[in-house]
């Protein structure tokens, strides 16, 4: 009969009453017939898999409201599924040498119940054949003794799911068995429902409540649409079995464990559920993202302007803020990170311009004293503040990379990730729900287990991995637990990748005593503590996730944990990004460290991490805080627009901060102080609350000793802020209030809203050397009364004030001051400073100020004039104590210098600072004809009276 004799809709209400064997012959008379069945998706194919009492909906027990792609393509599967069981027996048969004459197998269905042949389950099976069929009709099926299957059989109960119960305990010693369509109850001798120790057992829309399931290797199972009400399975050195789309419901204890290496030996299924699992594993719906770059990373630009563009409507993120891995959206305002589309703008309302000085507006005969310092050792850190400066209308681009990798991406580069994500021995769990109870998945001593798309909720805890076993767990969803959502323990290793971890008690994942995951593409979020905590000598890498809107720390590392955190997005953290407390250790690589509460890494109490090459944003305190006792290596960092300090350090601390562009934060740019911390603080005993029985754990016996600490870096015994770039902060770009030694060495130190350094209070020497302190608002060194500093080899040029302004004690020995708008040196009240071969000019002051009650000595100075008509040293009377001798002034003569065009520089020893390696040439001064290179040694004139010694110029 042809298709079209009959309108569409007609045929599929025809179409509607065949059973599913005249659904197949129907497809198989032509192509337009077969089309016609395919139509029939939404209608006959959706009943046929509701109305089946052997499954449930596809996407049973997590998401019934969610239609598959395809009712015929869901239907399918479970039929090909349910009929596995019976394979073994094909494959006997196909062996015989004499199938050719073999007879058909004639399968039985023997009913039991109330009118029946039998009345029980045990006299049926007396009687069954080879996969014969067992129907129960409704009723209560009870055994006063265990019931052995000695032969391959298919037990089915008739009706509706609850209307057969069966309060028997099986042994299974036959090779393969199907129970479709029952409810187990332990009798009343044995908690155990069914095991097996060697075959396969099937289990198709069953309820199993109060009891037990054992499977032993190399025995296997197949487990789909059953209810584990109060009920737990466990696995024993199985090789492989599948458990899908089932509930487990108020386990008193794990509601799945599995335990032990997989046995060697295999039974006949293991090969079929390798493939099955294989075949539905979720890496294989995984598409391929050609868009992006062959490397995985996407490149975003970062640009600065100070008008910011009307198109792109910034909105301050919400906690509820999500990132997308491939396209995030990030909006800041006000000097803040502004990302849309590809390109990520720092907006700022200050430029170097309101912060320079008026050299720019200078007239020639101001220019002609001009002093030529640019090419210092630093000027590659001052290029690189340059970076974050508006320039008019245009705007300067800073390459950099933040997008998050994809699952996809991890796989395509990290060989030991697709070694991991493609393992398929040991339980397969996919799409089950586990609820109220105490315990999730345990996998112990050895094991192997994977867990794809399943939803843990309202668990004491989710999963637990201990004693070197091996978990896989994707695209898993973990929320509402009573503890942590993972537990990874002794030695444990495997894949957490791609999950949904969020809202639980404690920790999203906690790693401990030697555990090892990898953790990748992971939502980590909502927590009520941490999202990830590694203690008690745990490790792993954790890389490419989001971390965000935890109560505590996104990430916490304590007791010698150790892990490798590299690109991750955290951010938006009720507490601190990262925290790193009592001897935790770590490498925190390339992450992105934004809008959280406290700081962006936090350090103490032993903590020594290595924390390199990230970017920390947008905090609401500061980016960086080393507390009491806390160590590492802080390198290569970015740390800019946060409401506190750009880096915060006790003074009992021992950080190396090193190579940072720290710039454009509310407060200081790197802060130095003495007290203790806050009773707001990190406390210890958060990493003591994570054990899931309760107890408290003696952590001493778990840390490492000397000889195991990995160091990057050589050991440093005082606090060393070395090659950093500090600009643009809107306080002082480095304030100490310390009573221990520092260092500062080779920074660049660049227009600040207040001072460049100051020194209010340091009882222990603090040493400043080799460091450009260049256009700050108002001085660029204060040390105030009582402090013991070491100025040496710095160039402080063209601050808004005074270059120096010391009140304190110690040596200025071999600086360059130059082109600030006040004193170049001022010493006042009670200063006993020794200053000795620095170069000084200042255009509108004096070169050197001794005032009020000073001592010490300054001696073979070089001091250069400036254009103001006052002396170059002012020294006052009650200064008596200080001695001024045998410094040189080095005059211009500025008649001839618009002609001449006289341009001086400052060379041997070239501009400071200088850095090892940099070249020395000699001092020279460039003329043109007609210029005498002679010099006159006259005295000098010292402004409010003499003193004892004879100051001398040099005059050209």
């Amino acid at each position: 009969m042809e298709i079209s004799s009959l309108p569409l809709e007609l045929w599929r209400l025809i179409l509607a009453y065949l059973p599913l064997s005249d659904l197949g012959r129907c497809s198989l008379v032509c192509r337009a017939w077969c089309e016609l069945i395919l139509s029939l998706d939404k209608t006959r194919w959706r009943q046929l898999c509701l109305d089946s009492m052997e499954c449930k909906h596809p996407n049973w027990p997590n998401q019934p409201p969610v239609e598959p792609p395809s009712w015929r393509e869901a239907f399918k599967q479970h039929y090909l599924a349910s009929n596995m069981w019976n394979k073994n027996g094909q494959e006997l048969e196909s062996s015989n040498c004499l199938y050719l004459f073999r007879r058909k197998k004639d399968r039985k269905i023997i009913h039991v119940g109330t009118g029946c042949d039998h009345d029980n389950l045990r006299s049926a099976l007396a009687v069954a054949n080879v996969y014969d069929k067992i129907v129960l009709h409704p009723g209560v099926y009870e055994e006063q003794s265990e019931v052995v299957l000695k032969m391959p059989v298919e037990i089915m109960g008739e009706g509706k799911l609850g209307d057969v119960t069966l309060l028997v305990g099986f042994d299974q010693r036959c090779p393969t068995a199907r129970l479709c369509n029952l409810v187990f109850m332990p009798a009343w001798f044995s908690p155990v429902l069914y095991k097996t120790s060697s075959g396969h057992v099937q289990f198709d829309n069953c309820n199993l409540e109060n009891g037990q399931v054992h499977i032993y290797g190399p025995g296997t199972c197949q487990i789909k649409f059953c209810t584990f009400s109060q009920c737990s399975i466990n696995f024993h050195w199985v090789v492989v079995s599948l458990l899908e789309n089932c509930e487990f419901i108020g386990s008193e204890n794990n509601s799945v464990t599995v335990e032990g290496y997989p046995a060697s030996d295999r039974n006949w299924a293991c090969k079929h559920l390798a493939a099955l699992a294989k075949s539905k594993s979720f890496l294989n719906a995984v598409p391929s993202d050609s868009k992006q770059p062959s490397d995985g990373l996407r490149t975003l630009e970062i640009v600065v302007n100070q008008n910011h563009p009307s198109e792109l409507n910034p909105e301050v993120g919400s906690k509820d803020q999500k990132l997308d891995s491939g396209m995030s959206e990030l909006y800041i305002t006000k000097g803040q990170l502004v990302e849309h589309g590809e390109v990520l703008i720092l907006e700022t309302d200050n430029s170097d311009s309101d912060l320079s000085t008026a050299s720019e507006n200078e007239d020639d005969e101001q220019l002609a004293y001009k002093l030529s310092y640019q090419s210092h050792g630093l000027s590659h850190l001052l290029e690189r503040t340059e970076r974050f400066r508006p320039q008019g209308d245009r705007t300067t681009p800073l390459q950099t990379t933040l997008a998050l990798r994809t699952f996809q991406q991890e796989l395509q580069r990290d060989k030991e990730v697709q070694a991991l994500a493609s393992s398929l021995q040991g339980c397969h769990i996919r799409k089950c729900l586990f609820r109220d109870g105490k315990g999730g998945v345990l996998v112990c001593v050895q094991a192997q287990a994977r867990l794809e798309g399943n939803m843990f909720r309202d668990l004491t805890y989710a999963v637990r991995c201990i004693q070197n076993a091996k978990i896989i767990m994707l695209k898993n969803e973990i929320c509402h637990c009573k503890a942590s959502g993972v537990f990874m323990r002794l030695s444990a290793y495997g894949l957490i990748a791609d999950n949904n971890i969020h809202s639980n008690a404690e920790a999203g994942v906690d790693i401990r005593k030697g555990a090892n995951p990898l953790i990748l593409c992971n939502r980590i979020h909502s927590g009520l503590r941490s999202g990830i905590v590694i203690l008690g000598n745990g490790k792993g890498i954790i890389r490419s996730n989001q971390i965000y809107g935890n109560k505590e720390a996104g990430i916490y590392i304590l007791y010698n944990g150790n892990p490798v955190v590299s690109g991750n997005h955290i951010y938006q953290g009720l507490a601190a990004g990262i925290a790193v407390n009592e001897n935790g250790r770590g490498q925190i690589v390339e992450n992105i460290i934004r809008e959280n509460q406290w700081g962006g890494a936090d350090i103490r109490r032993g903590g020594d991490p290595i924390l390199k090459n990230n970017l920390i944003c947008h905090g609401h305190s500061d980016g960086v805080v080393v507390g009491e006792r806390g160590k590492g290596l802080i390198e290569g960092n970015t740390i800019y627009c946060n409401k506190g300090c750009g880096v915060w350090i006790m003074s009992s601390s021992l950080p190396h901060i090193t190579s940072n562009q720290i710039s454009h934060n509310s407060i200081y740019g790197v802060a130095v102080f003495c007290r203790k911390d806050d009773a707001n603080d990190y406390q210890p005993s958060q990493g003591g609350n994570f054990n899931e029985d309760g107890e408290l754990i003696n952590w001493e016996n778990d840390l490492d000793s000397e000889e195991e600490r990995f160091s990057s870096r050589q050991p440093i015994s005082v606090a060393l802020i070395k090659s950093n770039s500090i600009s643009h902060n809107r306080a002082v770009g480095i304030y100490i209030k310390s009573s221990e030694a520092l260092n500062i060495m080779g920074n660049a130190i660049h227009a600040n809203h207040e001072n460049g350094i100051t020194v209010f209070q340091s009882s222990q020497l603090t040493r400043i050397a080799n460091n450009s302190v260049t256009r700050n608002t108002i001085c660029g060194i204060l040390v105030e009364a009582g402090c013991r500093v070491e100025l040496r080899g710095n160039g402080v040029y063209d601050n808004n004030s005074h270059g120096i302004t010391s009140k304190g004690d110690g040596v200025i020995l071999e600086n360059d001051i130059i082109g600030n708008h006040g004193c170049a040196l001022k010493l006042l009240e009670t200063a006993d400073m020794k200053v000795m071969k620095n170069r000084i000019q200042s255009h509108h002051d004096y070169g050197i100020a001794v005032l009020d009650q000073v001592k010490g000595l300054v001696q073979d100075n070089l001091i250069f004039q400036g254009k103001s008509s006052k002396a170059v040293i002012q020294k006052m009377p009650m200064a008596e104590e200080c001695i001024v001798q045998n410094n040189e002034l080095l005059a211009f003569n500025s008649k001839n210098s618009c002609k001449s065009q006289v341009t001086w520089k400052l060379e041997n020893p070239p501009a400071r600072p200088h850095i090892e390696g940099q070249p020395r040439g000699p001092f020279t001064m460039q003329t043109s004809q007609g210029m005498a290179s002679m010099t006159t040694r006259i005295a000098a004139r010292v402004e409010g009276g003499c003193h004892n010694g004879s100051i001398f110029c040099s005059i050209l």
